[in-house]
């Protein structure tokens, strides 16, 4: 469906109806409910409705934007956005549950492709979405785009993007960084190369970028940096750090990946469970002998067990004589910025 943000920045916004897919995929779960928001984004900063709502549901515009209101009001209020698509119709249908017209409702609920719950049923299924299956301390869910491999600097971490259709991303484009984009297609449009390429700049160093796809789509993604969680691979310049790098890269590169993150570390990188496929990557890792258990920082007997494992057959890093630990190399004042190749 694409990038909704963008889309409008280019005055090309969806207001087509959306089409039911038949994925169940967090990932297309996330880009519904991104269309959701970034239309109550629009109408917060342009007081518009789309346009062709009108043949869905028998509202005056005014009545609409109203809707509109409602919802942007709730979504606000509530703590995180809606991550499954029932959790989205619960917090539309709460939004307006004063509302009398039942027929115009399930119609703008289909608009959106959320199912239509009964308002009798809300209250329990509201109480079952405020939990979660995420393990203990995950703060978040990240969906990211296909990997590039030159973005994996070393074996434990990587740079991705995140379409900002993710409910997650999508309250969090600045304002600046929105007009910027606004002012790129802008400035494409008139054939000033220049200005676009300065514009480009800025929003990188924002931690952006306009992210071209192999259908020759444009979207507007965010730019994470991300440590995996509870393993520490050699560094690039140890004994096995390039082989090291390399196996991540074959392991995710061009693929999306689902992280589920549990904070920040001191340079700022989310640090995070990384899941490629369904497949977890922190255990390909450790078992293939390409990372240490960084075990003052994550004591997961699990880490300990795969590590055990690469260790007693002699895989990867294990097949050198006598390995240094990354962090007692950092220790001992051996470790260099990264060269990335």
């Amino acid at each position: 469906m694409g990038n909704a943000i963008l889309r409008c920045f280019k005055g090309e916004c969806d207001d087509t109806p959306r089409r039911r897919q038949n994925s169940n995929s967090a990932w297309l779960t996330a880009h519904i409910i991104g269309n959701l928001a970034h239309d109550l984004r629009n109408f917060e900063t342009t007081s518009q409705v789309p346009e062709r709502l009108s043949q869905h549901v028998t509202l005056s515009k005014k009545t609409q934007a109203k809707w509109y209101a409602k919802i942007l009001a709730t979504w606000k209020e509530s703590n995180f956005p809606p991550r499954t698509l029932e959790e989205a119709a619960i917090l539309v249908i709460c939004a307006l549950q004063d509302q009398r017209n039942e027929l115009n409702l399930q119609r703008f609920l289909q608009f959106y492709l959320l199912p239509f719950l009964e308002i009798e049923e809300t209250e329990a299924e509201e109480s079952d979405s405020s939990s979660n299956s995420w393990p203990e301390g995950v703060k978040f869910e990240l969906f990211t785009l296909p990997v590039d491999a030159k973005l994996v600097g070393d074996g434990d971490g990587m740079t991705v993007h995140v379409n900002t259709d993710n409910p997650y991303e999508c309250d969090k484009v600045p304002i600046e960084v929105q007009k910027a984009v606004r002012a790129i297609h802008q400035a494409c449009a008139v054939g000033d190369c220049s200005r676009a390429d300065a514009l480009k700049k800025y929003i990188v160093k924002e931690k952006y970028r306009i992210v071209n796809l192999p259908n020759n789509e444009e979207i507007l993604a965010r730019d994470y940096r991300i440590r995996l969680r509870g393993i520490d691979a050699p560094e690039i310049n140890m004994e096995y750090g390039r082989e090291a790098r390399d196996e991540l890269r074959k392991l995710i590169q061009g693929k999306p990946l689902t992280i589920q993150v549990y904070g920040k570390d001191c340079h700022r990188r989310l640090v995070g469970d990384v899941y490629c496929n369904g497949i977890f990557i922190q255990e390909k890792l450790l078992r293939r002998g390409c990372a240490w258990h960084y075990e003052v920082y994550d004591k997961r007997p699990s880490f300990a067990q795969w590590e055990r494992e690469a260790r007693n057959a002699g895989r990867g890093l294990w097949a050198t004589p006598n390995p240094v630990a990354p962090w007692e190399f950092r220790r001992n004042g051996r470790y260099k910025k990264k060269v990335r190749t």
